[in-house]
Order: structure tokens, then C-alpha cells, then sequence
């Protein structure tokens, strides 16, 4: 009989959202998950399924009974042929992408963390930039899942296809994930080149920008007009690091908390540490090699809060140039930098973001420097009116204050969706209390 730990305490990465579990079982095989359900049926407990605990927001937070997956993190079956990777859905990218590297292969596009468990990258929806490329789910060829009832179904594109439709996106509420199927390409290096610009420059030239780098992505400096512009692309140079001690940490992370735990208690110095640190570190040219996962992930340095939302690519201009006049017109409303902007293809998926549409994300931060809560409730509010109006879709896995009223109107397929999860879980097992702002 699998065995649960009483008090145990969970927090997210960010620590800004935690909860008590009654009982935190880490399983290690398929037989002990069903062990937990059959548990919760009786005792008429809900279950909640966690991976690396990334996620900035409430969706992982339970205080019935929640799995930890990180133990069932093996990978099953590499077919070099297909260039096709089957794991355990705890397996964490970090060491996937390390495993992947030994036969050559490579995931097609990553998202800027690794430390996630697989199941829980494509169960939020993760993503990372390039018009040419979708979500990370969009990479999954085949996945099974262990549903309320006890069944494994096998799903792909030719075999339960409604329920592969929706469970490449399944906010842990369809059922438990035990394996997930991803497509690979060739290991590739890629040349990253960071390079300052204005806001308005790359607004006018959008479409250039897009088609001149494969993942091309921007990062905007609010009260102010810098942008540093980050081009990533396929290369045959060999690796070289641009990274220094010094600034990458001395002054991008210590010098940086430090003046931002300062700015708690004068706010109005928020405009001129954003302009200080785009002149200090972003102001040159800078050129990186190396494999493409070490490329695409980076640090996010310290707690923060994070927004971000999905909108049609083409509101970007408009979005983004309302956002600033918020800001302008709102002076006591401070901004940390940067605003992160990225680009996704649309694809077919019933609750991505992306559903049916090319999109550009739009990402907001405010840090916690030492762990300290800063004053955000005015322009996270400003940021969702800016987002709404542009028929943009939060991203699952952040924090947001959308109803089912809202994911009706901005999902063509979330009724189907609903009709599916009530389907596979009638008794509600796998919901919490962020799923239950979602469905009810």
C-alpha cells in the first residue's frame, strides 16, 4: 500500500502561493497512483498533481491529497528513426535535454526554464518565441492518461483523438499523465545576439524583425523607450560564452535586488533603475553560442510576480503602445523591467492560448526583492484591461483573475473542453480551488 506524509508544506518556486496537503504521496509506478486514487474515492478526497512547482500561481495548490511525480522521471523509449522521445511524465526537461543531447537530438524550441516536469509543461500550456514554432504542447505526439475511473487511455493524433485534442493542454484536470511522447529534430547550436533598439523601432518593423531571426523575441524597458532586441538562430560557429561573473551577478542580480529593495520605499526610483540597467548591461552588442537549450533557458534571478497573456499578433503595436500611455498617464504606477515580449504560431490545441491564431505574448514582471512584496495591484489591472481589450488569453500557469465567463468568450472549444473533463472526472477528483474559478 503506498504510503502519503502528513505535514508536509507546499510552495511554489516564487514562493507567493503554498498550501497544506492532508496527505503528499511521491509514487513510483502506476500501480501506487492507482493506489491513491482508489484512496481518495473512498475517502472523498481530491487529488492534485504537481511536478517542479514553477508555476506563479495557485493551480498547483491543494489541501486534499497531492502526487508528486518526480519520481517516475525515466525515459522509455527513443526512436532515433522517428526522432521521437517517450518519458515518465516527472521527468524534468533539464535532465531530458541532457539525455537527449547523447543521441543527438533535441527538443524543437524550449521554454526559459527547465527545472519543470514534462506532464506540467504541456499540462499549462508552456512557450517560448518563434513565429515558425508553437507552444511546447504542440511537440507532443502521443501521451496516456490515467483517468478518475482507473482507465488508461492511449492517446495521439489516430487514436483517441478528441481527448489527445485536449490533454496536450490538460491543467492536471483530466487525469493523472503518465507518459507524454515528444517530437525531436536534430541537436542544433544556436547563435544568440542581443542588440539595443527603440520601442518604436521594432513596433514599425515587426515583420522584418519576425522573419529575419527563427526565435526572435524583445524586451522592453517601461518608462522609457529602450528594447533590447534578441535574435536566436541555427549556427555552425563554435561555442562562445559572453557570460561574466561580474555582470551577469554582481550587478544583474546583487546590485539589482539591492537598488529595487530600495525602490519599495521611494517608488519613483523604479523609472531610473530601469533606464540605469538598460544603459549597464544592455546598451551593446552581444553575441553567445551554444547548444540550443543552453541558449534557450536562463536564470530568472529572484522571486517575482509574473502576468502573461496571449493577444493576436497583429494588436501587438496597438497593445503595447497602450500599455506605455498607462504608464505615462499614471506616474504613480511603477513598472520593473523588462516587459518580455515573445511570438508563438497558432496550432489547434481546445485551451491553448494560440488556439487558432498566431499570437505575440506579453510578459510582466515585478520582483520581490528578498522576498519582499511589492505594490502591483495597479497595473496588474491596468496590464488585464490592456489584454482583454485585445482579445488576449492568460497564460495557465499565471496568476490572472479571469472566470468561466471570460475563457467562454475567448476559447471557441472550452465548452468542448468542459464536456470532455466532466466526462472523464464527473466527481471533480482532479479540481482545486484555481480549477473551480476555471469551470464553475
Amino acid at each position: 500500500m503506498v504510503h502519503g506524509q502528513g505535514g508536509f508544506k507546499f510552495q511554489n518556486w516564487a514562493r507567493t502561493y503554498g498550501s497544506s496537503p492532508e496527505l503528499y504521496f511521491q509514487p513510483t509506478s502506476v500501480e501506487e497512483i492507482k493506489e491513491v486514487l482508489d484512496l481518495a474515492r473512498q475517502r472523498s478526497k481530491r487529488v492534485k498533481v504537481v511536478g517542479g512547482g514553477h508555476s506563479p500561481s495557485d493551480i498547483a495548490c491543494t489541501d486534499d491529497f497531492m502526487v508528486q511525480m518526480g519520481k517516475m522521471n525515466k525515459i522509455l523509449k527513443v526512436d532515433e528513426e522517428k526522432k521521437q522521445v517517450m518519458v515518465e511524465a516527472g521527468i524534468l526537461l533539464s535532465d531530458l535535454n541532457v539525455e537527449l543531447s547523447k543521441y543527438g537530438l533535441a527538443l524543437p524550441n524550449l521554454g526559459a526554464v527547465s527545472e519543470v516536469a514534462a506532464a506540467g509543461v504541456i499540462g499549462t500550456g508552456t512557450h517560448n518565441t518563434g513565429i515558425k514554432h508553437g507552444i511546447l504542447p504542440t511537440q507532443v505526439v502521443a501521451l496516456t492518461l490515467l483517468t478518475a475511473s482507473g482507465e488508461i487511455l492511449e492517446c495521439s493524433e489516430s487514436i483517441n483523438v478528441e481527448i489527445f485534442q485536449a490533454a496536450r493542454l490538460h491543467l492536471g484536470c483530466l487525469g493523472v499523465v503518465l507518459t507524454i511522447t515528444f517530437q525531436c529534430v536534430p541537436e542544433f547550436y544556436l547563435l544568440e545576439t542581443t542588440f539595443p533598439s527603440t520601442l518604436q523601432e521594432v513596433l514599425d518593423n515587426l515583420d522584418s524583425h519576425l522573419r529575419r531571426s527563427e526565435y526572435f523575441r524583445f524586451l522592453w524597458f517601461p518608462h522609457s523607450e529602450n528594447v533590447s532586441v534578441i535574435y536566436q538562430d541555427h549556427t555552425n560557429k563554435p561555442p562562445s560564452s559572453s557570460a561574466n561573473w561580474f555582470w551577469d551577478y554582481a550587478a544583474g542580480y546583487y546590485l539589482l535586488e539591492f537598488l529595487l529593495w530600495i525602490s519599495t520605499f521611494l517608488p519613483g526610483l523604479v523609472c531610473w533603475i530601469n533606464r540605469f540597467f538598460f544603459w549597464l548591461l544592455f546598451k551593446g552588442k552581444v553575441e553567445h553560442v551554444d547548444l540550443s537549450y543552453k541558449i534557450f533557458n536562463y536564470e530568472c534571478r529572484f522571486r517575482q510576480h509574473v502576468q502573461d497573456w496571449a493577444i493576436p499578433i497583429e494588436k501587438t503595436k496597438e497593445a503595447l503602445l497602450e500599455l506605455k500611455a498607462v504608464l505615462e498617464n499614471n506616474p504613480k504606477v511603477v513598472a520593473h523591467y523588462p516587459v518580455e515580449v515573445r511570438f508563438a504560431r497558432g496550432d489547434d490545441i481546445l485551451l491553448s492560448p494560440c488556439f487558432q491564431r498566431d499570437s505575440c505574448y506579453m510578459n510582466i514582471i515585478m520582483y520581490r526583492p528578498y522576498g519582499k512584496d511589492v505594490p502591483r495591484l495597479d497595473y496588474w489591472l491596468a496590464y488585464e484591461s490592456v489584454m482583454k481589450k485585445a482579445g488576449g488569453r492568460p497564460h495557465w500557469a499565471k496568476a490572472h483573475t479571469c472566470t468561466r465567463k471570460d475563457f467562454e468568450k475567448m476559447y471557441p472549444g472550452f465548452r468542448k473542453f468542459c464536456t470532455m473533463r466532466e466526462e472523464l472526472d464527473p466527481t471533480g477528483m482532479f479540481l482545486n480551488a484555481y480549477l473551480e474559478k476555471v469551470f464553475y
